[in-house]
């Protein structure tokens, strides 16, 4: 029991030692982190755990990024994790909360923003959960009150070139009027939310017409919240294109022009824009190598856009059947690279070689196997979503290449290791290591039992032929 407890006293142990500037900026620095949404393991349980030292120590301070996550934290259903410069219907990048406040705390309500960052500082050092909240509730009117002014005053082009270099990010007073727009209304959104179920997987049915009857009645009392009623529903929902489901049971159509004529039709351009943003997040996967995390995200885009363009009539010449056919090509474009590359780069790791081309003892590199037997899986996953995604053709050619290299280019690799010098045996054995495990991705498990098998025998005829020969 003890060893499990040590690396929190170790934790408490260390945070206690820090000076308390120390302990301040690291909590400051851990709030703008989370503020941004960056991954950080671990960080609530540190933040805890300075909470406590500093309220042991009765040490108070002031800390920035504690009192902009909290006064943005009722806003997260809305907080989307994307560059600024694409547009969101009623999102905010999390990309601008950093400068919004830094424009709050500096331009719009400087003493005010002080204050707030200091009572919230010592309620959450205290514990006290509904004084940060009242806190915050009481600094969110006073923000959108100033916010309504400025951008009353900000009329004309030279006070709003001044606002923009204020929150100075691409797009950051349209999010700042985003964020504006939901402090208004997060009493009526809180309400709507109410109603809702915590959390579903589809939306379709009995489950669907309740949904669009709330959603009609917000649009009766409060039209001007009713895209973010909308962003609610879909925050909610694990399949996020079926919200379009919304926009075809209001026109009672799945024809573009009669679902565009709707007020629905912000669910279409709300799924859109997440599908864009996906396809921005499959571009940096791709670039980072996190094969598992690729296919799982091709997935869902895939799933996305059969869903748009099952569920809707999208002619090429509408607007949103534009956008959908720029997402299949922009994916087949990210794809292209990595599809036709798999062929080649198996070549490369199993092709037969000369003796003199291998050092004494040597095997492939386990990296390279790993990756190419990752980039194997990945060609293998895209034929499932080739069609839609107008992957068909480089697909079925690259998967076909390789099939065709490993049914006649094993035999071979089998043969060199039969007939294997004692310096080259181990290399030889690799290949068709390497070979089994291409197979299995291809062809499936039997295969590459067979294989390996195989590789088993002649490993067995070269060590009894070399024995003999002695």
């Amino acid at each position: 029991m003890a060893s499990e407890t040590l690396p929190a006293e170790r934790l408490r142990q260390y945070l206690g030692e820090l000076k308390p500037e120390a302990r301040a900026l690291l909590i400051a620095e851990l709030e703008r982190s989370l503020l941004r949404g960056d991954e950080m393991p671990g960080a609530d349980l540190v933040l805890q755990e300075l909470r406590r030292t500093m309220r042991d120590s009765g040490q108070s301070a002031a800390r920035t990024g504690d009192a902009a996550r909290a006064f943005f934290l009722p806003l997260e259903p809305f907080i989307v994790d994307d560059a600024p410069v694409r547009d969101h219907p009623g999102r905010i990048p999390r990309a601008a909360l950093e400068p919004i406040w830094a424009w709050i705390s500096r331009d719009l309500l400087p003493a005010e923003a002080k204050k707030y960052s200091d009572e919230i500082g010592r309620a959450l050092i205290a514990g006290d959960n509904s004084k940060a909240e009242a806190l915050t509730r009481a600094m969110q009117d006073q923000v959108a009150e100033a916010m309504d002014a400025a951008f009353s005053a900000g009329g004309d082009d030279r006070a709003s070139r001044r606002l923009a270099g204020q929150i100075s990010i691409v797009n950051g007073v349209d999010a700042a009027r985003e964020v504006l727009a939901l402090l208004k209304s997060r009493e009526a959104l809180a309400a709507f939310g109410a109603q809702l179920p915590g959390h579903f997987n589809t939306l379709a049915d009995g489950r669907l017409q309740h949904i669009k009857t709330l959603l009609d009645a917000q649009l009766a009392k409060k039209p001007e919240i009713f895209q973010h009623a909308l962003v609610l529903v879909k925050s909610r929902l694990s399949i996020s294109w079926q919200l379009i489901r919304l926009a075809t049971k209001a026109a009672e159509s799945d024809k573009a022009a009669r679902v565009a004529a709707t007020p629905f039709s912000a669910a279409v351009n709300i799924v859109l824009a997440e599908v864009e943003r996906l396809v921005s997040e499959l571009k940096a996967d791709l670039k980072s190598g996190r094969g598992v995390a690729v296919i799982a995200l091709l997935k869902v885009i895939h799933d996305s856009a059969r869903g748009l363009r099952t569920e809707m009539d999208l002619s090429v010449d509408s607007a949103w059947g534009r956008r959908l056919a720029a997402i299949r090509t922009e994916v087949s474009n990210l794809l292209k690279a990595e599809i036709e590359s798999a062929p080649g780069r198996m070549r490369r790791l199993l092709r037969p070689r000369p003796a003199k081309e291998i050092t004494a003892g040597s095997s492939l590199d386990s990296d390279d196997v790993a990756e190419v037997e990752a980039l194997v899986g990945f060609v293998d996953a895209c034929r499932k979503y080739a069609g839609e995604l107008a992957l068909n053709e480089m697909t079925l050619r690259s998967f076909s290449e390789m099939q065709q290299y490993l049914e006649t280019g094993s035999q071979a690799l089998l043969d060199g290791l039969r007939n294997a010098a004692a310096g080259d045996r181990r290399f030889r054995q690799s290949q068709l290591e390497a070979a089994a495990r291409f197979g299995g991705k291809i062809f499936g498990p039997d295969y590459a039992a067979t294989l390996s098998k195989a590789a088993e025998l002649a490993l067995a005829a070269n060590i009894e032929r070399k024995a003999a020969a002695r």
